[in-house]
């Protein structure tokens, strides 16, 4: 798959490929080097309503929901091995758009196809229940699409945040229109692109790429629009909720997080270190799940942190294409200087840089958007470094003196989507576990999900979840069928 300056990037609307109904483009450069990849299609409110009159008219005209769901399944089945065909050559094409190590984009798309895999089996087992009643009735339940389902990506993990929300929405019998992020675009619409082969009916599977005030809103707001699926920032789902609490809309949000990792006494402790490298410093930090505040027994305190700095000061740093980079460079300058805008509010409030804190200098990095991995330590917890999320390769530490106090800590959050904890005695984990006030907790290990288990947290950081067998369910609405059978007929 080519990505030369002159790649040229439409919305794919109703099965084809068309550029913007204003004529309006924009150019994406590899944020690592700062090199020309692509131009993309800027859409508008217009083409958003084009994309949603091309998905309501196929999910009407179509067999795509009317089926048993078999030949939904198979055409999932089809479009995984598809894109596992050609999952080096996006995998690359992800790398360059958004800037994470080629590593990371293979493994992306490994998730991906496994995800489709998962879910098409999922696609024919969309089942209702019958339910006793009195007299001579006969009471079921159906389980039908919702119709047309709206999908707002964000650019962190382009294709997998796309896909995890489209798969259960495709495989339910709906007809989709994904937004993704304007900065990340490409990967999906290389997706998007392969429907048609793996047999899914035109206008099934729309992509409309522009900005989120204009373009997501007005998908949002469309009448034709039965759901919507956002992953993405705290203020910006509050906006979406909004918008679809005004037509009752149901609404999946997953927004942001602030995961706190605790580490007891008796934690691995080499084992600990590399787990934190991988969670806060996977993907630059730019992650929702992020285990960005450490938060250790005050007598490991010395030793682990000393470990963490040799973690963070060991990763090499560089384009995601070369060989042996640990992490990548931030998505755009803007954001770069939003992350390092949280380092200086760390300083100025007391707080001290164990280790890195500014823009990654050295020949390949000057051109990109690079910064040092970080470790924080001493932040009042009010600061806004520590309240806040930053979405960039930043850690906080502190310290606890017992479980009660990490507990409170851990918790003192607005966010909760995931959290993680260190120790070797069962009782600890399961007893933790359980009050901590997040979607997901992991034990012994960094951050991690698979597409068979639920995915979503709680407070600030969402609303539902995805993954898992259940993951249909958000796509389809539940009727109820009563039928009155009489009495029996006389002989």
């Amino acid at each position: 798959m080519a990505t030369s300056t002159g790649d040229r990037y439409e919305m794919i609307i109703g099965g084809r490929e068309v550029p913007a109904a204003r004529g309006d483009r924009t150019p994406l450069t590899d944020p690592a080097t700062g090199a020309p990849v692509a131009s993309v299609a800027l859409g508008s409110r217009d083409d958003a309503a084009a994309a949603m009159e091309a998905a309501e008219r196929a999910f009407r005209e179509s067999n795509w929901a009317a089926d048993d769901g078999a030949r939904r399944a198979k055409a999932l089945a089809k479009l995984a091995a598809l894109l596992e065909a050609q999952a080096d050559a996006i995998a690359r094409l992800e790398t360059r758009n958004m800037g994470k190590p080629l590593r990371e984009s293979k493994g992306d798309l490994s998730y991906v196809v496994r995800s489709l895999e998962y879910v098409s089996g999922l696609a024919d087992k969309v089942e209702g229940e019958t339910i006793p009643v009195p007299g001579a009735r006969f009471d079921y339940t159906v389980r039908e699409p919702l119709g047309v389902t709206v999908h707002i990506a964000p650019w962190n993990y382009p294709l997998l945040l796309s896909v995890r929300s489209l798969a259960p929405a495709l495989a339910a019998g709906n007809a989709v229109v994904l937004k993704p992020a304007s900065l990340t675009p490409l990967s999906a619409i290389a997706f998007a692109r392969l429907a048609r082969d793996a047999g899914i009916p035109d206008g099934i599977l729309n992509v409309v790429v522009g900005p989120g005030r204009e373009v997501g809103e007005a998908l949002v707001e469309d009448p034709r629009c039965a759901s919507v699926t956002f992953t993405g920032s705290t203020d910006v789902g509050r906006r979406i909720a909004e918008l679809a609490a005004q037509r009752f809309v149901p609404a999946t949000m997953e927004l942001g997080g602030k995961g706190p990792v605790i580490v007891f006494p008796d934690a691995d402790l080499d084992r600990v270190a590399r787990g934190i490298g991988f969670g806060i410093f996977g993907n630059a930090g730019q992650m929702c799940w992020a285990a960005s505040r450490l938060i250790v027994h005050e007598s490991l305190r010395a030793p682990l942190l000393e470990r963490v700095r040799a973690v963070a000061e060991g990763l090499k740093l560089g384009p995601g294409l070369e060989e042996g980079v640990d992490m990548g460079p931030l998505v755009s300058a803007e954001h770069r200087e939003k992350v390092l805008g949280y380092v200086e509010d760390a300083r100025s409030s007391g707080g001290t840089v164990v280790t890195g804190g500014g823009p990654a200098r050295g020949p390949k990095l000057d051109a990109g958007h690079f910064v040092q991995p970080t470790v924080l330590a001493d932040v009042p917890p009010s600061s806004r470094a520590v309240r806040e999320e930053i979405f960039g390769p930043v850690l906080s530490v502190s310290s606890f003196a017992d479980t009660e106090e990490a507990i409170r800590a851990a918790n003192d959050t607005p966010y909760g989507l995931l959290a993680a904890l260190w120790t070797r005695d069962l009782g600890t984990a399961h007893s933790v576990a359980r009050r901590l006030e997040a979607g997901m907790v992991v034990v012994n290990e960094a951050p991690l999900s698979f597409p068979q288990t639920p995915f979503g947290g709680f407070k600030g950081s969402g609303v539902g979840f995805e993954q898992g067998t259940r993951s249909l369910e958000p796509y389809t609405r539940r009727k109820n069928v009563s039928v009155n059978l009489g009495a029996p007929k006389k002989k």
